[in-house]
């Protein structure tokens, strides 16, 4: 039995200036780091497929991927900004729309073939993405495409979607506030970007803001506090992971402290979850994660961590 990690190089031809932090060279620092791992007998490498505009439509408003279609640039040289920190170039388009597929591919691996956990190695990142917005770097709403593929095509009836991108994945519950087929579980720092998530009220959301400087038993003892009893008592039929490493200490995106030890038991800890409730299906998907180095070290980490 292996981890299926699921890309695909057109997830590269998203590039929005040689600075931004959320470019092409992520995925390249995630791949180095799993050849030096020593993986390669437990991982599977497939290629991922693009999501339709049907199964866009399940997460997002029809006139949003719509009018998302309809502003992609053909031309190299041209850019579209669909908010403030998200924009548009002529690749923008097909990689969104691999980042979104390879959720989808997933599900159908850990449904249908041995393999019980998955990993969408993506970009553009999704958990910003609302029903009806782009936001923060993010196109479609690359979890919640998946979520969705799953209730609809399988006999799935509750799902835990875990976030642990150290910005609130506002996308995510925006999408799922009102679906207690979802429980929705975030951590995230705050104050942060988008400055969300301290006033949720809803069952079915299990929010845990954490200040600057915050350490990895801290964060540790938060998680197993508030989320573990209730991924317990909703009893999820499939797990699903929002993977955002940018709350790793050399990451500068944010002011968290985790390390890959914290990356390494967070997976640890879902695996026992997901063995106990979801005959051990797991699909994870990248999010945030900046820093190359800590990047990559840290979803080697995790992936050990699901093993």
């Amino acid at each position: 039995m292996s981890i299926t990690i699921f890309s695909h190089a057109a997830c590269a031809l998203h590039r929005v200036t040689e600075v931004h932090p959320e470019c092409p060279e992520r995925l390249g620092a995630v791949n180095d780091q799993l050849i030096r791992s020593g993986l390669e007998y437990v991982i599977t490498q497939k290629d991922a497929t693009q999501a339709s505009k049907n199964d866009l439509y399940r997460a997002h408003d029809v006139a949003y991927v719509n009018d998302v279609y309809a502003k992609a640039p053909t031309d190299p040289e041209d850019h579209v900004w669909l908010d403030p920190d998200t924009v548009m170039t002529a690749g923008t388009l097909e990689a969104a729309l691999f980042a979104a597929g390879s959720g989808i591919n997933g599900i159908d691996e850990i449904m249908q073939s041995a393999n019980q956990r998955a990993f969408c190695a993506v970009r553009p990142p999704g958990h910003h993405a609302t029903r009806s917005a782009a936001m923060g770097f993010c196109v479609f709403n690359n979890i919640a495409v998946a979520a969705l593929y799953a209730l609809h095509e399988y006999d799935i009836q509750r799902i835990a979607i875990i976030d642990f991108d150290v910005h609130h994945g506002n996308g995510t519950e925006d999408i799922f506030l009102q679906d207690d087929r979802v429980l929705f579980c975030s951590s995230f720092q705050h104050p942060l970007y988008p400055n969300t998530g301290t006033d949720t009220i809803s069952p079915h959301v299990i929010n845990i803001p954490m200040p600057a400087g915050c350490e990895g038993f801290e964060w540790q003892a938060a998680v197993r506090e508030r989320w573990f009893p209730a991924i317990d008592a909703f009893a999820p039929d499939l797990i699903l992971v929002s993977a955002g490493f940018d709350g790793h200490l050399e990451d500068d995106m944010a002011q968290f402290n985790l390390r890959e030890d914290d990356y390494f038991w967070i997976g640890k800890e879902l695996k026992k979850l997901a063995d106990v409730h979801c005959q051990g299906r797991m699909l994870a998907m990248l999010e945030g994660g900046y820093d190359f180095s800590s990047l990559g070290r840290s979803v080697v980490a995790f992936l050990k961590g699901i093993l």
